[in-house]
């Protein structure tokens, strides 16, 4: 099946709001094995719409249009492929009732441009959203999937998921199942991860792996189509297992895992509590661990030093420590963990210290990081990173090392890890 996204909205076009939803839909249909060839973006016009979706059909089997759903008269989606089909709109009851309680419970009135958003094609399987107000639709006609979602992400997202991705499984693979599987790396480059399993990627069949880097992490999808969960998971964990004999040193999760909830993980597993002090990243560390439900039984507390009189008057770092070997040095980063460990009275003090960017900072060039981290009474270890990106780029990026250094860290002193 190949598959064309069609983002409807004027406001996408205008440059006011950022298309997510097209990568989010792209990364699910990888999932499925559904190539997309093609992302649109047209605006509020029922005419532009319909020649974007004539377009669409004379080269994708699955039409996946995102907005235009909701109330108002520049909402014009379900409309225009009603008469593009020639197909009838008729009320959802399920969904007109839902809308009728969001109103009621909050005691507004509800105006009739409201009741629009119950509108559905005819004949279509309806799409609930548990999120918002208008449903969602899927429709087979003449060949073709159509699948209409609304625009906004924490509607749009649930509802693939969750209502029309078991859909699509269903017409792909009649009755059988497509099962993925992520495996999630961290201290290897996209290039060299692939360079280490490209046998693998040239042989793959099914499963099927594929690769994919995101701020400066790498995954590989392994996708498995069977008869049933069973045989699908049974091919997902030979493969897995082959990846891991090349290349296993380097993950650190699967799935939805991220650096943070790992770390927080291991901590909490180890019943180990930890402190911060921040210079360059200005609180994210702590921003991204607090993130994770029951950090709390971890992260004890943190200070943000973004100044040398920060240091030295939060820390008691000293002055002539700093005027040695600079702010932006392995020295002023151990003395960071130490004392913000020290200061809390935890386990682990982490020291982040650097040139984010876009100028230099304590003559060290934009990039500079170094991150130190104190165990109980070990002598800090600390931690060089040249980056190159953006400012905040190189800030998030030295956050996820830490959280590397510091899994790596604690595995080597044998702690344990999930």
């Amino acid at each position: 099946m190949n598959a064309e996204i069609i983002a409807v909205g004027s406001e996408l076009l205008l440059g006011q709001i950022t298309n997510t939803n097209a990568k989010f839909i792209s990364s699910q249909l990888s999932e499925l094995g559904i190539n997309v060839f093609y992302h649109t973006v047209v605006g509020d016009n029922s005419n532009r719409l319909v020649e974007a979706i004539t377009v669409a059909e004379s080269r994708a089997d699955c039409i996946i249009f995102s907005g235009g759903l909701g109330p108002t008269k520049d909402d014009l989606t379900k409309e225009t492929i009603a008469r593009h089909l020639n197909l009838d709109l008729e009320f959802d009851k399920a969904a007109l009732t839902s809308i009728e309680h969001f109103f009621s419970k909050r005691g507004r009135p509800m105006t009739d441009n409201n009741r629009k958003q119950a509108l559905v094609l005819a004949g279509s399987d309806v799409l609930a959203n548990h999120h918002g107000m208008a449903p969602g639709m899927i429709l087979s006609k003449a060949g073709r999937t159509y699948i209409l979602l609304p625009g906004p992400p924490k509607e749009l997202e649930p509802m693939f998921q969750y209502e029309a991705k078991p859909k699509l499984v269903a017409l792909l693979n009649a009755g059988g199942v497509i099962i993925s599987h992520v495996m999630r790396f961290y201290g290897i480059g996209e290039a060299e991860l692939e360079d280490r399993v490209q046998d693998i990627l040239d042989a793959q069949t099914n499963p099927t792996v594929a690769p994919l880097a995101s701020d400066g992490e790498v995954t590989l999808r392994v996708t498995a189509k069977a008869e049933t969960e069973v045989e699908a998971q049974q091919l997902i964990a030979a493969k897995v297992t082959e990846i891991q004999a090349i290349v296993g040193d380097y993950q650190y999760g699967i799935d939805d895992d991220s650096l943070a909830s790992k770390t927080v993980e291991m901590l909490l597993d180890n019943n180990l509590t930890i402190s911060a002090a921040e210079s360059l990243t200005a609180g994210l560390f702590q921003s991204e661990l607090a993130e994770i439900p029951g950090v709390g039984g971890t992260l004890i507390g943190g200070v943000v030093t973004y100044t040398e009189d920060t240091k030295v008057k939060q820390l008691g770092i000293s002055k002539e420590l700093l005027d040695t070997y600079g702010i932006v040095s392995s020295e002023c980063a151990s003395a960071m963990a130490s004392a913000v460990r020290a200061k809390f009275n935890t386990n682990i003090g982490i020291g982040l210290t650097g040139a984010a960017g876009p100028t230099a900072h304590d003559h060290q060039p934009v990039g500079t990081v170094w991150i130190g981290i104190a165990i109980d009474d070990e002598e800090p270890i600390t931690y060089l990173l040249h980056l190159s990106g953006m400012r905040n780029t190189n800030r998030l990026r030295a956050v996820k090392f830490t959280c590397h250094y510091l899994m790596q860290l604690l595995g080597d002193r044998g702690f344990s890890k999930r």
